[in-house]
């Protein structure tokens, strides 16, 4: 059943797939491990149901820098309507002459640059784990089977790397310690460690919806890197220097 789901993720987006995957993960965990699929489902939804918040939160604050990348990538082209618009020849002063095809060249190569940059921005932004939290709940529900710790830890890791959800033969350091941590903890309180590593699946979950919003927030500001370094300079070589180009060539045309 696990592989019939994995195998329905081809040609899914990114984060639908994802969802998938993780579940075809814990279906693999608690059938391997003999755990309740019913209860692991459930618990699992409502990790699906944060992560989904989590992707809307992250959308939602990176509608407004993109929208400005976009609207900024325009200028030029505007600049150059505008001269145009007020009598100039900045059309032709741009295509069909040697000094404006020098600066469609400068200005185009520093376009392309700036969309190449502010991809380059807004996909760090995006940037974070398909699935927060997850390998802690995979290991939460291989205990829920009463295995040992280090199988339920062991099948965890296993799924999690076969169904793309974490590369294949990684120690993941981060996640290694989380559960340590847990664990250690679950020994000295006496509290059962499959609901602290649920406990803990969820703080590490709103802590990635927080640091998304801080990363759209801090996008805002860098985007205004490539608009000053190569969108302004790109207005200057399209918009402006071919209206003082066509002025200058109209002006020596009357002597």
């Amino acid at each position: 059943m696990a592989d019939a789901i994995a195998e329905a993720t081809a040609g899914l987006p990114d984060q639908l797939g994802d969802a998938w995957r993780a579940l075809a993960a814990a279906w693999d965990v608690a059938t391997r491990a003999g755990a309740p699929l019913s209860g692991c489902l459930r618990d699992l939804a409502a990790a699906f149901r944060e992560l989904g918040q989590l992707h809307r939160d992250l959308t939602v604050a990176l509608t407004g820098p993109r929208a400005t990348a976009r609207l900024v990538m325009v200028l030029p082209l505007v600049a150059l309507l505008f001269g145009s618009l007020m009598g100039f020849d900045t059309v032709r002063t741009l295509f069909l002459t040697g000094p404006g095809l020098v600066c469609l060249a400068a200005g185009s190569v520093l376009m392309l640059a700036a969309a190449r940059w502010n991809r380059r921005l807004v996909r760090n932004a995006q940037a974070g784990g398909p699935a927060p939290g997850l390998e802690l709940d995979l290991t939460a529900i291989g205990m829920t089977g009463g295995g040992s710790l280090d199988g339920a830890r062991r099948t965890a890791r296993q799924s999690a790397e076969r169904f793309g959800l974490r590369p294949p033969g990684t120690h993941n350091t981060a996640t290694d310690a989380v559960i340590d941590r847990v664990l250690a903890l679950s020994a000295r309180a006496g509290v059962p460690a499959a609901e602290l590593l649920r406990s803990e699946a969820e703080q590490l979950r709103r802590d990635a919806r927080t640091g998304g919003r801080q990363r759209a927030e801090t996008l805002a500001v860098t985007l205004m890197l490539p608009l000053g370094v190569c969108v302004l300079p790109a207005f200057m070589l399209v918009g402006v220097a071919p209206l003082l180009l066509s002025v200058l060539a109209s002006t020596l045309s009357t002597f």
